[in-house]
């Protein structure tokens, strides 16, 4: 008999990163729960299955309670435990604080923040109780610095990197590996769906998504606790924001996600 293909969810997973991401774990030999809210994901999910991985899609809107147990509940009805998960699920919203639609920037803490410990905390409750898994949060750069113009989302991903880092520690004595994903600015449909698309970083060069995933994915295997991917001016950047004081960082965010700033 041979040895069962281990189980991996990817949530975000219609396109972008994580679609990248749910690449890597099919070309792994992994089986996947893949999860999104939008049409896409019908698309993504057949892609993926034209290498002979066995995907369940999981259309669910994360930004609910009852959208986060429904993917924890399709994992479940596999009956098979979890080897991976990959929480990736995310929006952004640029733009000024006091102008922006509360709405939106709630929104933005609903998937981002809130989606993210519920879904972690099911997850890894299951993985410690057999002493084993791998959890990928999808952080950012932008963690690391104020995000002048994109203040919630910044704001978003440094609880998500601070999360990472604590459980980290917390679970150091357990089987379970916790890993952050720090990605810069990614060619994917985050800039236009935040209505970024006429600031320097919108219009700007942005990293490969597959190049993302693929750094990201080796990190989660090795049990690394970090890893900031993608190419050598984004990893750059993270190691200047580990010096620059937040006063600078925040100005420097301004230059590139200020309205009007690709012109």
């Amino acid at each position: 008999m041979t040895e069962p293909r281990p189980l991996a969810l990817v949530t975000g997973a219609s396109s972008g990163i994580g679609l990248e991401l749910a690449r890597q774990f099919a070309d792994a030999g992994f089986d996947l729960v893949v999860n999104a809210e939008d049409t896409e994901l019908t698309a993504a999910a057949a892609q993926l299955r034209e290498a002979g991985t066995t995907v369940q899609e999981v259309r669910a809107d994360l930004r609910t309670a009852a959208g986060v147990e429904a993917v924890h509940a399709a994992v479940q009805a596999t009956g098979r435990p979890l080897a991976a998960a990959a929480l990736n699920a995310g929006v952004g919203q640029g733009g000024p604080f006091v102008e922006n639609e509360i709405e939106k920037e709630l929104e933005i803490i609903d998937l981002n923040v809130t989606s993210t410990v519920r879904l972690a905390k099911l997850v890894l409750r299951d993985m410690v109780a057999r002493n084993e898994g791998r959890v990928l949060f999808t952080s950012s750069i932008a963690s690391t610095m104020p995000g002048s113009f994109q203040a919630v989302y910044n704001a978003s991903k440094s609880f998500i990197q601070s999360l990472a880092e604590a459980l980290v520690e917390e679970l150091k004595d357990t089987g379970v590996t916790v890993t952050s994903l720090m990605p810069g600015p990614t060619d994917t449909e985050f800039f236009d769906r935040a209505e970024m698309g006429d600031t320097k970083i919108g219009a700007g060069k942005k990293d490969d998504p597959a190049q993302v995933a693929k750094q990201a994915f080796e990190a989660l295997m090795k049990g690394e606790d970090k890893v900031v991917a993608g190419s050598l001016m984004t990893k750059a950047q993270a190691l200047a924001n580990d010096v620059l004081p937040d006063r600078l960082k925040s100005k420097a965010h301004r230059q590139m996600a200020e309205p009007g700033s690709a012109e």
